[in-house]
C-alpha cells in the first residue's frame, strides 16, 4: 500500500477554492523555506520541498487539479489506491511528474527566471538572494559607497564547477547508459502503464561522478561569504528595494548568476524629515523679535546652511520653500525642495527691566497691531448680540 500522503492543499496551507494566483504565492513561499540548499544535509528539508513540488505540480495543472478533487489522490496516482507502483517518482498513464528533477526545473522556472525545461544539463540562473542594509540619512540623500558581506553560492573553483575531484571525470550513467531517462512499467487497476522518467542515479543528466570533489561533495558549487562594495544611488528612500544584478548566487551548468536585493533601511535624523520621498522637512526656531520685524536668517539644508529673508510680521508656524534643495529625483537631475517651518519662541527668565520693557512696548499696541486677535473679539461679540 502506498505511503500516507498529506492533503495538497494542507502542504500548500491554502483552501480548496484557492485561485491560480494564491496557488503559485503559496508555492513560491514553501518552496523558499524548505529549498535544499537553504538546508543543506536536511533530509526533513528535503523531503517537505519535494512534497511541495508535488502539490504543486498537481494543483497548479487544471486538469489534474479537476481529478485531484474529484477522485483524491487515485485521481493522479493510480498506484496510491492499490496494486504494484513504481514509487513517488511516477503517476502512470495519468502523464506522470518525472523524477525530483522535474520538480527542480519548476522551482527554477519560478525563482531563476529561466523557461521550463526538463533537461537536467541545460544552463541553470543561480538563485536571487535578498538582504537588508542600513543607511545614515545623509548616506540615503547623497549616495554613498557601502561594503556589505554576502553569504551565496558560487562555483567550486577547485573542480570547476564539474563536482569532480581533480584528476577525475564524470562517466556515463550504467543505469539509463547516458539518455538520462529510464522506463518504468506500473501495473495498475486500470491495466499496465509504461511511463518513461528521469533515471534516479544520475538525476537525468545521463552521466556520474565516480570521484567527487572533496571541497563541494559534488555539487560543483560551494557556500562562500564574499565582501561586495556597492555604490547606493542618491535619493534612496527607507523601504526602498535595490537590485544589484549578478550579485546573487552563481548559476549552475554556466547559467547566469541571480541578482542580489537589497531590502534599504535608512537612519531617522535630528533636523531633517524627509516628506514626499524627496522633499526635505524641518523647523526654524526664531526670535519674536526676528518674527515681528523681519531679519536675515541661516537655514540649515542638506547643502549646507542658506540665507533667508525673514519678512516682518511672520506668524508663528508660516511655512516656506527653497526650491531645488531636496533629495535627487532617481536617475533624473531634479530634485525636491526644501521646507521649514518657523517655530516663534517665546522668552523665558526674564528680569524685572526687561518685563518692565516689554509691558511699555504692549501698552504702546493698539488693535491695528493684533488683526487677529481683533477679528476673533469681533466675531465673539457678533454671536452674544
Amino acid at each position: 500500500m502506498a505511503e500516507e500522503k498529506r492533503d495538497y492543499y494542507e502542504v500548500l496551507g491554502i483552501s480548496k477554492g484557492a485561485s491560480d494566483d494564491e496557488i503559485k504565492k503559496a508555492f513560491r513561499k514553501m518552496a523558499r523555506q524548505y529549498h535544499p540548499d537553504l538546508h543543506p544535509n536536511d533530509k526533513d528539508a528535503e523531503a517537505k520541498f519535494k512534497e511541495v513540488n508535488e502539490a504543486y505540480e498537481v494543483l497548479s495543472d487544471p486538469n489534474k487539479k479537476a481529478k485531484y478533487d474529484q477522485f483524491g489522490f487515485a485521481g493522479v496516482d493510480p498506484s496510491y489506491g492499490g496494486g504494484a507502483g513504481a514509487g513517488a517518482g511516477g503517476f502512470g498513464g495519468f502523464g506522470g511528474f518525472g523524477g525530483f528533477g522535474g520538480m527542480d526545473d519548476i522551482f527554477n522556472a519560478f525563482f531563476g527566471g529561466g523557461s521550463r525545461s526538463s533537461n537536467p544539463n541545460a544552463p541553470r540562473r543561480g538563485e536571487d538572494l535578498e538582504q537588508s542594509i542600513t543607511l545614515e540619512f545623509m548616506e540615503a540623500c547623497k549616495g554613498c559607497q557601502k561594503s556589505i558581506k554576502v553569504t551565496r553560492m558560487e562555483r567550486c573553483t577547485d573542480c570547476n564547477g564539474t563536482g569532480s575531484a581533480a584528476g577525475s571525470s564524470k562517466k556515463t550513467c550504467p543505469d539509463c547508459k547516458g539518455s538520462g531517462q529510464v522506463r518504468i512499467t506500473q501495473n495498475t487497476p486500470f491495466g499496465s502503464f509504461a511511463q518513461t522518467s528521469s533515471c534516479p542515479k544520475c538525476g537525468g543528466t545521463g552521466s556520474v561522478i565516480e570521484n567527487p570533489c572533496p571541497t563541494c561533495a559534488g555539487k560543483g558549487r560551494v557556500r562562500k561569504t564574499v565582501t561586495k562594495t556597492l555604490n547606493i544611488p542618491a535619493g534612496v528612500y527607507d523601504g526602498a528595494s535595490l537590485q544589484i544584478r549578478g550579485e546573487g548566487s552563481h548559476g549552475i551548468n554556466g547559467g547566469q548568476a541571480g541578482d542580489l536585493y537589497l531590502n534599504v533601511r535608512v537612519k531617522s535624523d535630528p533636523v531633517f524629515i524627509r516628506r514626499n520621498t524627496y522633499d526635505i522637512w524641518t523647523e526654524l526656531p526664531i526670535t519674536y523679535a526676528q518674527a515681528t520685524l523681519g531679519d536675515r536668517v541661516s537655514v540649515p539644508t542638506i547643502d549646507g546652511n542658506k540665507t533667508f529673508e525673514i519678512p516682518e510680521g511672520t506668524q508663528p508656524g508660516t511655512e516656506f520653500r527653497l526650491r531645488g534643495l531636496g533629495v535627487k529625483r532617481g536617475n533624473r537631475d531634479e530634485r525636491g525642495d526644501h521646507y521649514f517651518q518657523v517655530v516663534i519662541e517665546v522668552p523665558k527668565g526674564l528680569n524685572k527691566h526687561q518685563k518692565d520693557l516689554l509691558e511699555k512696548f504692549e501698552s504702546s499696541l493698539t488693535d491695528k497691531n493684533y488683526k487677529k486677535r481683533s477679528s476673533f473679539f469681533d466675531k465673539i461679540k457678533e454671536k452674544l448680540k
